[in-house]
């Protein structure tokens, strides 16, 4: 199985895309169709509680509802692996130290600069690519 942890970001642009094609809302649909199991922990809910409910945004606090229950529910909560070096963007740290507590786990983002160039961070598109590969 693939497990992934999905910024925050991903999740916005998916929402607000009105192209099903786009690569953030095919990963969205991976996920709801259990195409990988995100990786999650109350920090990480919390986020997208924060940011999904943010008044710029025209997402129904129910829909919001809807997909932060789903992702409790499908994803795998863990334990955050300290990573010692400092981070480009300190509040995105969770979403990488949760990325390093599974081995082959990835980090699906669409703002790479955030985080140290490792491997298993990728955007979208590239992790679109990954999964047709396996």
């Amino acid at each position: 199985m693939i497990y992934a942890v999905v910024d925050t970001n991903v999740l916005v642009s998916a929402l607000l895309s009105g192209n099903p094609l786009s690569a953030t809302k095919k990963v969205l649909h991976l996920l709801s169709s259990g195409g990988f199991i995100p990786l999650i922990n109350e920090e990480v809910i919390a986020e997208y509680n924060e940011v999904l409910r943010r008044k710029k945004f025209p997402f129904k606090p129910t829909d919001v509802d809807n997909l932060i229950s789903f992702i409790r529910q499908v994803g795998r909560d863990t334990e955050r692996t300290p990573f010692l070096e400092s981070m480009p963007d300190e509040s995105d740290r969770v979403f990488y130290e949760i990325t390093l507590s599974v081995d082959d786990s990835f980090l699906v983002t669409g703002n790479l600069k955030h985080y140290p160039k490792k491997p298993q961070v990728v955007t979208p598109a590239e992790f679109l690519e990954i999964i047709s590969e396996q």
